[in-house]
């Protein structure tokens, strides 16, 4: 089993743009950053839609959710796109939310279980390790909820899927730099996306 974090981010470094807020998920001029993700066959398809694009980002997307068996998310990430995702999210799997606020499960079509986690991060870890089975556990973010796991050294594995738009300002892609535990383990690459056509 592999702790993971997969993030998208601008060359200049931003991984949300500036303004966060509901209606407003990525921020500013953040579409950008995820767009290449939604009208991807792999993702759609986990949705239940028809269509969308057969490509190497198609089938990236199509590993990552293959490997995944658990996710933890931060609150904000969660609340931010729980409109979007609808009653059917992508993950298929567990995912473990991090809050202050309890609440009781929410199960969601497709098999996601939206579980929220009041006593830390190391326990929603621990929950997310039981119940990936023989996958991963993806840290799916937000930037904050990634730092702070990458600051205890708990991510084994760090992707940056940099996407070509410049965003100028917004929430700065994790460092790794000055934490106690020095960043993943292992960083497993850079892939730009979209991806150039074959």
């Amino acid at each position: 089993m592999t702790v993971t974090a997969d993030m998208a981010v601008s060359p200049d470094g931003y991984v949300a743009g500036a303004g966060v807020a509901p209606g407003n998920p990525g921020g500013d001029g953040a579409e950008v950053l995820f767009g290449w993700m939604h009208d991807l066959a792999s993702r759609r398809q986990r949705q239940g839609l028809p269509g969308g694009e057969e490509n190497r980002d198609s089938a990236l997307v199509r590993e990552w959710f293959d490997a995944t068996g658990a996710v933890v998310m931060g609150r904000t990430m969660y609340e931010l796109g729980e409109e979007f995702r609808g009653d059917d999210p992508p993950f298929r799997t567990p995912v473990l939310v991090l809050t202050h606020r309890p609440r009781p499960a929410l199960v969601r079509e497709g098999g996601t279980t939206f579980t929220f986690v009041t006593d830390g991060i190391r326990s929603a870890l621990d929950r997310a390790k039981a119940a990936a089975g023989d996958g991963n556990v993806d840290i799916a973010g937000g930037a904050s909820t990634v730092r702070r796991y990458l600051g205890e050294g708990l991510v084994d594995e760090l992707q940056l899927h940099v996407v070509p738009a410049l965003l100028g300002d917004g929430d700065a892609a994790p460092s790794g730099r000055g934490a106690p535990g020095g960043g993943p383990s292992r960083w497993s690459g850079w892939s730009n996306h979209p991806s150039p056509p074959t």
